[in-house]
């Protein structure tokens, strides 16, 4: 299975490029074993969208309806990092092709645009800026292979 992150907006340089660059390259270290050959992220610049709906079309725009997509949105459900990395394995194990993990803009997913069998998740209650999102999502991948790959987990 392929996993996709697809983020509003672009982040070139800087602190957060670095740790996502850093997460998802040890992601693609761990994903080979796991039979997760490719993990990627794809910016998508809304900047021209001139309504919700368009932004979460731009977002969503390559996402076909055989494979699996997940946005995150604060009204999602609230997983663990156990519980991501046994359903990243579940959908694996059903041959689920792509998994798509997708960002939101500011205003987040326009409910009516999103496909009706779209999970949603949530990183937690509190509110986060977009560029960091990206990092805790590369990084929850990252936990959620170490976890498959059964390295030692600071919680056990």
């Amino acid at each position: 299975m392929k996993i996709c992150i697809r983020a509003a907006g672009l982040i070139k340089s800087g602190p957060e490029r670095e740790l996502i660059d850093d997460y998802l390259a040890r992601s693609r270290k761990l994903g080979r074993g796991l039979g997760l050959p490719e993990i990627t992220e794809s910016a998508i610049d809304i900047r021209n969208c001139k309504s919700r709906t368009e932004a979460t079309n731009a977002i969503l725009s390559t996402v076909n309806p055989a494979e699996r997509l997940v946005v995150l949105d604060e009204r999602g459900k609230s997983i663990s990092s156990r519980q991501m990395a046994q359903q990243i394995a579940d959908w694996r194990d059903d041959g689920v092709n792509r998994l798509v993990l997708a960002i939101g803009g500011a205003d987040g997913f326009e409910p009516s645009a999103v496909p009706p069998q779209t999970d949603r998740w949530q990183l937690g209650r509190l509110t986060w800026p977009h560029r960091l999102v990206r990092v805790m999502l590369a990084e929850q991948i990252y936990r959620s292979l170490s976890i498959l790959a059964k390295t030692p987990y600071h919680r056990d």
